[in-house]
């Protein structure tokens, strides 16, 4: 069952490029009501990551 219809927090962190240049993701689920928690996990994993990366369109490539 997807998180929104369980009714659980979740969000998607940006975490690098596949082989192929394709954008990866981690995704955080949490308990009921702890949105607090997922989101201070989300910010240090994605500064862990360091992503930086951009796009072709944005990046102008």
């Amino acid at each position: 069952m997807p998180a929104s219809l369980a009714g659980l927090p979740a969000i998607s962190v940006p975490a690098g490029l596949s082989a192929e240049g394709l954008p990866l993701g981690l995704q955080l689920i949490g308990r009921p009501f702890d949105e607090e928690t997922v989101l201070r996990a989300a910010h240090v994993l994605e500064g862990a990551a360091g992503f930086t990366a951009l796009p072709d369109f944005i990046a102008g490539s």
